[in-house]
């Protein structure tokens, strides 16, 4: 099978509070959201040998590159804010590892987790495909306890220019909220995902575009910004009209929290549903 959508990046071990392990990561997240929005997914990862897929990743074609490990976090959330560890981290991705059938494809998810993807796999596509970056890994930095915070993304300017979109949270921003100019000035397309208050789209020359989110009771927040880079990447393929895909991926996420866990992701019907009833 050679996908329309490619997420790149790690798959992760989620910690749970009971010392069981869930399946993480936003190649996890964002594709089952793009399976479930009616596409052929595949991911591009790396992981120890005898790491589990799960019933999770069904009808998803994973390439799975060697690994002595396998990236794995403990997460938990207090007051709705989260509190991140990384507790051991997979070998990196580069350009090279790109399977020859797999550089085509109709968009593409740059994931990373754990700052494992090297920035010139931004180069590994045809020029017809929709690249947008979710560069969450690419700004994290963690301490001896492996205590996760954020970090000045370093590696923008070589990365930026060369994609279709950026869609990133004002929680990957953290202190470093100067920054955001910068990253407008050097990508086409902006999305900053700004919690419970909706996204704020950037295009050059144009004036910022808030789009208000749905309003749903939070289940269970874990994915929901890889649920909404899948979406807009998905509504701006489908309709190349900025709105119409943040509304698309405001939709996608907003159904994402109100459920547990990612078996719960929406079909394409009812995000399609929500979006027609505002």
């Amino acid at each position: 099978m050679t996908p329309n959508f490619l997420v790149v990046g790690h798959i992760t071990r989620d910690e749970q509070p009971d010392g069981s392990f869930t399946l993480g990561g936003a190649a996890t997240f964002a594709s089952i959201a793009a399976r479930n929005l009616g596409y052929r997914v595949g991911i591009l990862t790396r992981a120890a040998e005898h790491f589990p897929q799960g019933e999770l990743l069904h009808d998803i074609e994973i390439v799975r590159l060697a690994s002595d490990t396998t990236t794995t976090f403990q997460n938990t959330y207090i007051q709705g804010k989260r509190r991140q560890f990384v507790r051991d981290v997979a070998a990196r991705i580069s350009a090279n590892d790109i399977p020859p059938e797999w550089c085509a494809p109709k968009m593409v998810l740059l994931g990373p987790v754990a700052d494992e993807l090297d920035a010139d796999i931004v180069h590994a596509f045809s020029k017809e495909t929709l690249v947008a970056v979710s560069p969450q890994g690419w700004m994290r930095q963690w301490d001896e306890t492996g205590r996760v915070k954020p970090r000045a993304w370093l590696q923008a300017p070589d990365i930026l220019p060369h994609v279709d979109a950026l869609i990133l949270s004002e929680e990957d921003l953290g202190t470093y909220t100067e920054r955001l100019s910068s990253y407008i000035a050097l990508a086409p397309l902006v999305a900053l995902t700004r919690d419970s208050e909706g996204v704020t789209i950037y295009r050059k020359g144009e004036r910022p575009l808030d789009v208000r989110s749905f309003a749903v009771r939070v289940i269970d927040p874990t994915g929901a910004g890889d649920s909404f880079a899948a979406g807009f990447l998905i509504g701006l393929y489908e309709t190349k009209d900025v709105l119409q895909a943040a509304r698309f991926a405001n939709a996608t996420a907003a159904l994402a929290i109100a459920s547990y866990g990612a078996a719960t992701m929406p079909t394409r019907g009812q995000v399609q549903e929500l979006v027609n009833a505002a």
